[in-house]
């Protein structure tokens, strides 16, 4: 996707957060600019935060606080409970947040969450990752002509069983609070408004969803981290009276949402209008999770 020039001043982000998905994704883009620029690093592991911060010229934060007053928005790249603690703190400091799902362990957690960035009235966004992505948003604009009367759809993939993303909370929680934010968000936006949800097996290993629409319509969804399969699978098919549409992420290229991410979230704190998916949206999905809990 080819943008305009960027024309404001770069947006300074800080980095909660030094672990394998901080590495890979916030630092990374947040650094590239130039809408934004990584101005700190603040990790409970001091080396980590080192290590993260220093191929980008970033500061190393010695705590959250000195965090705090090196940046105008905050990036999260840490688990739930954490997240869910800090991310208040910040908005109350007036800082934009750029927050990762689910927004807090729980659905007390994060309603504080959202409570705290509509009380300070500061711009926040959700890393909803393949909502920024070109592809998706053709398959949801699609949707939205479209008359569906019943949708199927998974997220699957093989993390769980090992290596640096098999992390405590995500091996504790499964598969329903990691990904399914992702794919209950794409069924409610695609199909509409869901009602009602209830599931059935184990979320550490293989969980089914289904989910009752406001217009009548019936979707189900199968998640699971704990796969051996060659890649992530992400796929929805609609279906009604027309042709089937599917969505699928086999042949995107992920590469292609980090930018459209960045320029958005630093449009929002320049504007102060937000039009991604922000924390009320990721309340809205733990609210949609807590049923099935």
């Amino acid at each position: 996707m080819t943008f305009s020039p960027w024309t404001r001043r770069p947006v300074e982000v800080g980095l909660v957060g030094a672990g394998p998905w901080a590495r890979a994704m916030h630092a990374r883009i947040l650094a590239a600019g130039p809408e934004t620029r990584l101005t700190a690093v603040w990790a409970r592991r001091a080396e980590a935060a080192h290590e993260t911060a220093v191929p980008y010229g970033a500061h190393v934060a010695a705590s959250f606080e000195e965090l705090l007053d090196r940046c105008e928005a905050v990036a999260f790249a840490v688990p739930p409970a954490v997240q869910a603690e800090l991310a208040p703190v910040a908005a109350r400091r007036g800082k934009a947040l750029l927050l990762e799902k689910p927004l807090g362990p729980g659905l007390d957690a994060a309603r504080r969450v959202a409570d705290a960035v509509a009380e300070a009235g500061v711009v926040s966004q959700l890393v909803l990752t393949k909502r920024y992505h070109p592809v998706t948003r053709a398959f949801l604009a699609a949707a939205r002509d479209a008359e569906v009367s019943g949708a199927r759809s998974c997220y699957l993939h093989g993390a769980f069983l090992g290596g640096e993303f098999a992390t405590g909370w995500r091996l504790e929680q499964g598969a329903l609070l990691d990904l399914g934010p992702h794919l209950l968000d794409l069924l409610d936006a695609a199909v509409g408004p869901v009602k009602a949800i209830r599931g059935t097996g184990d979320s550490r290993s293989w969980l089914e969803l289904t989910c009752e629409h406001e217009n009548g319509a019936v979707s189900q969804a199968s998640l699971s981290g704990a796969v051996n399969v060659p890649r992530a699978i992400t796929r929805v098919e609609l279906f009604g009276a027309g042709e089937p549409l599917v969505y699928d992420t086999a042949e995107i290229d992920h590469e292609e949402c980090w930018p459209v991410l960045r320029r958005e979230f630093a449009t929002a704190v320049r504007t102060g209008v937000t039009t991604a998916p922000d924390a009320a949206r990721g309340l809205y999905l733990q609210e949609l999770i807590s049923r099935v809990v």
